[in-house]
């Protein structure tokens, strides 16, 4: 009888887990749920991109040129699938490029897997499956065309293809994979801001401007042009006290310096690390530490209509020293009120905004800042300086949502751990875990033996 009712249990059993398990194939089959593990989700799509696709009202379609054969699609499915589940109106589609040859060289399609992405009439071509190249075309996308970013040229300033140390041709390299062209703006050749430029851009130039070029940037101002003015310590005569006079800001003398760099690590005084800013736009939830190699100060001297909040400001132990700074040289600087020195924190860092003059327009915006060397090729990689300068950017083109995305980076991928915590684990896995193997085994056995 005994022997009946330990069968019958067996068999109950074998049938309760036949039961399970083809309830749990049936909800799979219904239900999709996705749970990521890893550390810091790197198995899911990064903040930046869940932003991004949040910016998108309404359907995105893409659409994969890949062949059928081999495993293509099925990668270019899963890798698309990450961003479905954040946007659910986000289609893919597969075209055989065998098909039609001649419509795919009118297309352009020359890599097998490209892909176009289609939103509200406007599409944009992709030929590298990754997250970082994807998430740029659905910012481009987002941006509701390209942007025209003219860079003042001719009078020394950093070039915006340039290589050299002090240009910014890697920062606006970046910026043209997320929607923005940069074009010279040379006032030998033109006598005015061309039409349908988003912004101009005067990078620290060394030399004096001429007054038409002046004239030229204060009516492009006064006319309601969006403006990026990047000064520097000692570049207070090249003839723009006009267009300082326009905005109602003021660039002080010398150079600032700050007496924490030292406890920072910074063997150069004028190096200005920031590590908090204040509130504004362009700042919010930023919390990256930013370099700033030599910095002018700057004053708001009067209103001029313009509302100005400064977003950029040094520390309490920092000031404006008139003495020249030789780092070959052991320095011997020191606040000096009697020199007409100023003692901080100083600001160093305006973004102004109006009612924009023009009737098309809405808010006019203009961002004025004691350095340009921040974005320089030299010093883009510091800290958080490019996700800063990409703030900017997006701010003055008036894309807010874009502008609080979270700032790209790597995830840490060291280990580091102590030779003491290496032997630990060594021990762990050579002897403790047998070990525990071993033990668990002999219990189950002793067990069985006496049942």
């Amino acid at each position: 009888m005994a022997r009946g009712f330990k069968r019958l249990d067996g068999w109950l059993f074998a049938l309760a887990l036949l039961v399970g398990a083809g309830a749990i194939g049936y909800l799979t089959a219904r239900h999709d749920h996705v749970a990521d593990w890893t550390h810091d989700g790197r198995a899911s799509l990064s903040p930046e991109s869940q932003a991004v696709l949040a910016t998108l009202a309404g359907p995105v379609e893409i659409v994969s040129y890949a062949n059928p054969q081999g495993d293509l699609r099925q990668t270019v499915s899963s890798f698309i699938e990450r961003y479905r589940r954040v946007k659910p109106d986000l289609s893919l589609r597969f075209v055989d490029p065998q098909q039609d040859p001649a419509a795919m060289r009118e297309l352009g399609i020359t890599v097998d897997g490209a892909l176009i992405l289609h939103y509200q009439k406007r599409e944009q071509r992709l030929d590298e499956l990754s997250e970082r190249s994807l998430t740029n075309a659905l910012e481009r996308l987002a941006r509701s065309g390209e942007r025209l970013v003219a860079f003042v040229s001719g009078d020394g300033e950093r070039r915006a293809d340039g290589k050299a140390n002090a240009d910014l041709g890697t920062f606006m390299t970046q910026l043209e994979a997320r929607g923005m062209r940069a074009v010279p703006l040379v006032f030998s050749q033109v006598t005015a801001v061309p039409q349908h430029t988003d912004l101009v851009v005067l990078a620290s130039p060394t030399l004096a401007l001429p007054p038409g070029a002046v004239k030229a940037l204060t009516d492009y101002v006064a006319n309601g042009g969006n403006l990026l003015w990047l000064t520097e310590p000692a570049n207070d005569d090249l003839g723009l006290q006009p267009l300082a006079d326009a905005l109602g800001v003021r660039v002080l003398p010398g150079v600032l310096v700050d007496g924490q760099g030292a406890a920072l690590g910074l063997q150069d005084p004028r190096m200005i690390a920031l590590g908090g800013y204040p509130g504004h736009a362009i700042t919010r939830g930023f919390n990256l530490t930013t370099l700033f190699p030599q910095v002018s100060a700057l004053a708001q001297v009067n209103r001029s209509g313009w509302e100005v909040n400064a977003f950029l400001r040094s520390g309490p132990q920092s000031w404006t020293e008139f003495q020249s700074i030789d780092n070959a040289h052991a320095s011997d600087i020191r606040y000096n009120a009697d020199a007409g020195e100023l003692k901080g924190p100083l600001d160093f860092g305006f973004a102004l905004t109006r009612l924009s003059p023009s009737p098309d327009k809405g808010e006019q915006r203009v961002v004025v800042i004691g350095d340009g060397d921040f974005l320089s090729n030299t010093f883009l990689g510091n800290g958080g300086n490019r996700a800063l300068g990409e703030r900017i950017f997006d701010w003055l083109l008036g894309d807010d949502a874009l502008v609080n995305l979270p700032p790209r980076g790597a995830p840490d991928r060291m280990l580091q751990i102590s030779q003491g915590q290496l032997n630990a684990v060594s021990l762990s896995f050579l002897i403790g875990l047998p070990l525990l193997l071993l033990i668990i085994g002999g219990v189950i056995v002793w067990r069985r033996r006496r049942a």
